[in-house]
């Protein structure tokens, strides 16, 4: 590499590394690679193969740094801390420091779920998002500035993971974004496209002066751009570890920024970021019979919807005819897709209906397993017929008499990223990261954007009859997600088969089902389960990827009752599975043609 490219290392960096000398594993040094320049759009992916580790990101700078790490010792942790870090700074419309995280994490022993989530501030209050009119604000009106911004969790979560299962040194993790935050990175066609298709960065000048060449055109394709603010703010949280994001200088910008917006203040404070603290959850683990075979489905449990609503959807397919529904020229047929869209529609009333900050709300029934019960899951099934729901009620799972809470209203879910690791040691990690809207609430603090995902909250508290809606605002409490970070385990052996997510707002859920169910039912590699066409319902209209399905399957779920709408369906998923086949490389790993994602591994 020549002398232009050689990493720099300041001062805060070398103590760092002086202070983890400890560590018996030799010193990481960061090479950046050949920046590519792929097409944005669908791009076809090759699908990868490895023997002792993988790791799957949706960018390849970010893919890259997790594979050095790898390569250098480092666990799957170390190398997830590396990746988010790059992400903030090539992939700053879908998450960052400045976001929050869902990590869920296997040793060969246990399932740990760190909850990184944003939390609400101390001073909100449940009508944060009404309006003077006393109706909830339009979306856009309250992403975009302070009120939207919920206390970061994201680097304080990664922390605590690390504890636990970190190999390298802290600070050395952060080498590869730091180089490319102060050498500059190529802006990949992604990020371009999704600059110049946004109204709302050029309404905050320190964003608008990054992303846009004195003209006020985005920088193209190409263009190196520098990012020296994020990388001083980065060699600080490597030194100082999360207390340098939640307390002192960085932390009274990001407090300064929410709460003097010119037009839609926030209401965070120094306290609400220095009081923020991650949880250690129990993951969400239920058995997930496949022909004949006996595996352990974990995920993530509420705040997140995600692994309940997946867990739902599948468990209500295997009391269907869907197993015997094999694909038809490489797609799903017109009969599964009906099966499908049904059990999703089951799920999403559900999730609706129950699902937000366990802390805040209770399970029903006591356990959110009563949701995955298999006798529950069978009446749910009962309910599918020849013609479509259209619109599926909630259920009432055991235990439960009767709810005091509202169903949630329909609302946008955006963003995110999806990064799944397996390392040298066989730790498998799958983690799910996010600031929510594309470009979070557009507002950029000390070279990185803050998020909205206040805006996860239910804008309505309560519904017209006075009932209170459980994913509500209130003081300290996490937005529910569908984010869906998913590992799969052999039950008898307890081995990890499959590390999988992806970005989408509520569609999450379904792109996380649909890798799952290729893979496991329809004996799928994971590249060609996560390139089948995109599809689901939300509990409403039939959901289909445009332009990728016949137009037979079409009209026959029209003529089962259903609304079918085609439409962009931009999933971002990763995924790495265990290699069935003897005598071959362990792992086989995926990515999403829909975006700049690749899998590395040796």
């Amino acid at each position: 590499m020549n002398a232009l490219l050689a990493p720099r290392w300041g001062a805060l960096a070398l103590a760092a590394w002086l202070a983890g000398c400890a560590h018996p594993t030799a010193p990481f040094h960061y090479s950046v690679p050949e920046q590519p320049e792929a097409s944005s759009g669908y791009t076809a992916k090759p699908g990868w193969a490895t023997q002792r580790f993988a790791v799957a990101a949706a960018n390849p700078l970010a893919t890259d740094a997790g594979y050095q790490i790898l390569k250098a010792g480092g666990s799957a942790v170390d190398a997830a801390i590396a990746v988010q870090m790059v992400l903030t700074l090539v992939e700053p419309q879908s998450s960052g420091i400045g976001g929050g995280a869902f990590l869920l994490h296997h040793d060969g022993k246990r399932t740990q779920a760190f909850d990184g989530r944003e939390t609400a501030p101390a001073a909100a209050d449940e009508r944060l998002f009404i309006g003077p009119d006393g109706k909830p604000l339009p979306f856009p009106a309250a992403v975009v500035g302070g009120r939207s911004v919920g206390v970061p969790g994201t680097v304080r979560m990664l922390e605590l993971a690390h504890r636990q299962h970190g190999k390298l040194p802290w600070a050395a993790l952060f080498q590869p974004a730091i180089t490319l935050a102060e050498q500059g990175f190529k802006v990949s066609p992604r990020l371009h496209t999704l600059v110049k298709g946004d109204k709302f960065l050029k309404l905050d000048p320190v964003a608008a002066a990054y992303f846009h060449d004195p003209s006020g055109q985005p920088w193209p394709v190409g263009h190196v751009l520098r990012n020296p603010t994020l990388a001083a703010v980065l060699r600080q949280i490597a030194a100082q570890g999360s207390r340098a994001l939640h307390e002192g200088e960085v932390a009274r910008a990001i407090v300064d920024k929410v709460q003097t917006h010119p037009t839609n203040p926030g209401r965070m404070t120094l306290q609400d970021l220095a009081n923020y603290q991650p949880r250690e959850r129990k993951a969400l683990c239920h058995d997930w019979k496949v022909k004949e075979r006996e595996l352990r489905l974990c995920g993530f449990p509420p705040p997140s919807s995600g692994a309940i609503a997946v867990g739902q959807i599948l468990g209500i397919l295997g009391h269907t005819p869907a197993a015997s529904l094999p694909l038809q020229g490489g797609l799903p047929s017109a009969d599964w897709l009906h099966l499908y869209t049904e059990a999703a529609r089951l799920a999403f009333a559900d999730r609706a209906q129950y699902v937000a900050d366990p802390d805040f709300v209770p399970a029903p029934g006591g356990s959110w397993m009563g949701l995955l019960d298999p006798g529950y899951l069978a009446s749910r099934a009962r309910l599918i017929g020849q013609q479509s729901l259209k619109t599926a009620p909630a259920g009432q799972p055991s235990g439960v008499q009767r709810t005091s809470y509202a169903p949630m209203p329909d609302q946008p879910e955006y963003g995110t990223s999806h990064i799944s690791i397996i390392d040298a040691q066989g730790n498998a990690l799958a983690m799910t990261t996010t600031i929510e809207d594309a470009f979070g609430a557009r507002q950029m603090v000390q070279g990185f954007l803050l998020n909205n995902e206040l805006t996860d909250f239910s804008f309505a508290p309560e519904d017209a009859q006075g009932r209170k809606i459980a994913n509500r605002v209130e003081p300290g409490k996490r937005p529910r997600s569908s984010m869906a970070p998913t590992l799969v385990l052999d039950k008898a052996s307890g081995q990890v088969l499959m590390s999988a997510g992806s970005p989408g707002g509520a569609l999450i859920i379904h792109y996380t089902a649909k890798t799952l169910y290729g893979v496991a039912q329809w004996g799928l590699t994971p590249q060609q389960a996560i390139d089948l066409p995109n599809f689901g319902s939300l509990n409403g209209p039939t959901l289909l990827e445009e332009k990728r399905f016949p137009a037979a399957t079409v009209e026959q779920l029209r003529t089962r009752g259903a609304e079918v709408r085609e439409m962009n369906m931009t999933s971002g998923l990763q995924a790495i599975t265990r290699n069935p086949s003897p005598g071959k490389p362990q792992w086989l790993g995926g990515a999403d043609p829909r975006r700049e994602g690749v899998v590395m591994g040796d």
